[in-house]
């Protein structure tokens, strides 16, 4: 049974779907401490959060069997996603459920900086009629500048046209034809905030993106320019904002983010020409519904399958393609496990090869179980999918990849080279009947293996007695041999032995199997 923890308030749809599924149990608490989350969080399979939850080091280290961190909503401020990363937990959000309620907030704030809608309301209920001093502007013809071109970026700049304004966007992780397909300029950073009208931000929270409207943007943009931030609140240097609204440097903003929520000690709050809302961009009935439900499907279908949507930590793989993956992606790790039991030295270099009918599913995910089967036994934090990229590349492994779509012999082959120093060492695994795995290279010795158990590998002599050697100091430890593969490499004299045995041995049993005179080195490795 998977133990689901909701820990934020979701809506009841949410909660009613997962206590739907079988083989799940979803427990509903809310405002937990840090200390009592986790007291709790080792017994779970997920966590489902919003934005009350803090998902810190702590916590994270508790959640011992924790393989999933869901945020219903985009934020995800409140997760130590490296950390989760590197203890192999998925981070996955919801960035489209919202996506409208949140676009539409950013329309309604220029609206509401455009025509003096807060000032207009208090000067009413305070018995003013003051029409000439909250003169307004139109939003027709006017630029509207967004910085941040995703999901709600793209609202909104629909939204923008549809207002008959002139719309340009500036995001340099976003590819010039998504720009040309929704009829935006692209265009820079400095040009965006020299043109804008109306500056509307809609980008993660980043290391490059903090404070990245400044005091030096800000001083570039028009005296009747506006800035709005329904979006992070690290994104806009809130001192430099004060200076530029308090010198009417520009003429107005509108924020619903802030560096500290509440801000409640801001000198923002003192000047008169900003519209504030209390983070409400996904506070629509709509979203809360929308948010709650995907994240519940999204677990549940991780939990199931394996299919990890929205990851914030992982690479999208389709659960069709796992699927279609799975069977080479085991062999792999298998390999892996057998590589890193051979290796001499520290694995500088890997290379994963796929040939034939292997190379029609995507290398990646094959890539990435090689590494999990590299690393497994090498850390006492479990390795996955998750954190075996960023594992490898603090052990100062590189990973490389090739597809072949020609093989010789099988149908499917999967090849991993593994380079230390001068040294390289090949393994190749195929699949016979498309599910069932074999070892059948070890560089230049052609042996068909079953990689299962525990197997002992021999680099010996070739010359008679060996073989019957090894087998009569394992059958005197009462070591009984179900399998045995022997080969020879082309115009050498050695030969390798692979042994599936029925249970490990004790180093001493391995050093007497070493003590065989023509025998070069005995390496045990238990799959």
């Amino acid at each position: 049974m998977k133990k689901i923890l909701i820990s934020d308030k979701l809506a009841q749809a949410g909660i009613d779907f997962l206590n739907a599924q079988a083989g799940l149990e979803a427990h509903f608490k809310i405002g937990l401490t840090e200390a009592e989350l986790c007291a709790i969080i080792g017994d779970y399979d997920a966590l489902l959060i919003r934005s009350d939850t803090q998902v810190t080091a702590a916590v994270l280290h508790a959640a011992v069997n924790l393989k999933l961190i869901g945020r219903a909503g985009i934020g995800v401020d409140n997760v130590d996603i490296p950390l989760a990363t590197d203890l192999g937990i998925i981070v996955m959000n919801t960035p489209d459920a919202n996506a409208t309620t949140t676009a539409e907030l950013a329309i309604a704030h220029m609206m509401s900086l455009s025509r003096h809608l807060p000032k207009a309301d208090s000067s009413v209920r305070a018995g003013k009629w003051e029409r000439s001093k909250l003169m307004g502007a139109e939003v027709a013809n006017k630029t509207l500048a967004i910085l941040g071109f995703g999901t709600i970026g793209r609202i909104v700049s629909q939204r923008g046209f549809g207002l008959k304004m002139n719309v340009i966007a500036y995001d340099p992780f976003v590819a010039p034809e998504i720009f040309a397909e929704y009829g935006v300029e692209s265009v820079s950073l400095d040009t965006l905030v020299s043109h804008a009208d109306y500056l509307s931000l809609h980008c993660p929270l980043i290391e490059k993106t903090q404070h990245i409207i400044g005091a030096k943007q800000l001083a570039m943009m028009k005296k009747e320019a506006m800035v709005i931030n329904c979006a992070r609140g690290g994104l806009i240097d809130e001192t430099a904002l004060y200076e530029a609204l308090n010198s009417n440097q520009i003429a107005g903003a509108a924020l619903d983010v802030y560096e500290n929520e509440p801000p409640t000690e801001s000198p923002l709050l003192t000047l008169d020409n900003i519209v504030f809302t209390p983070h409400l961009g996904a506070s629509t009935l709509e979203a809360q519904v929308a948010v709650s439900v995907e994240i519940a499907r999204q677990a549940v279908t991780f939990l199931t399958t394996g299919e990890a949507i929205n990851a914030l930590n992982l690479p999208r793989v389709s659960a069709i393609e796992l699927q279609k993956s799975s069977e080479y992606m085991n062999l792999a790790s298998i390999l892996g496990k057998i590589l890193a039991g051979l290796a001499t030295q520290p694995i500088e270099r890997i290379e994963v090869a796929l040939f034939g009918k292997a190379a029609e599913v995507s290398v990646r995910p094959i890539s990435v179980a090689a590494l999990v089967g590299v690393l497994s036994d090498q850390f006492s934090t479990p390795v996955n999918r998750v954190n075996a990229e960023n594992i490898a590349k603090r052990q100062g492994i590189t990973l490389t990849e090739t597809v072949t779509h020609e093989a010789n012999d099988y149908i499917s082959l999967i090849k991993l080279t593994g380079s230390f120093g001068t040294e390289h060492l090949s393994l190749t695994g195929a699949l016979l009947g498309g599910r069932r795995p074999r070892l059948v290279n070890i560089n230049d010795y052609e042996i068909e293996v079953v990689p299962e158990g525990t197997l002992l590998v021999t680099r010996h002599e070739d010359k008679p007695g060996v073989i019957s050697a090894l087998s009569t100091i394992l059958g005197n430890a009462d070591i009984n041999i179900s399998r045995m593969q022997v080969s020879t490499a082309n115009e050498t004299l050695q030969a390798m032995a692979v042994i599936s045995i029925s249970s490990p041995i004790n180093d001493d049993l391995l050093q007497q199997l070493c003590a065989i005179a023509a025998v070069h080195h005995v390496w045990q490795i238990t799959l």
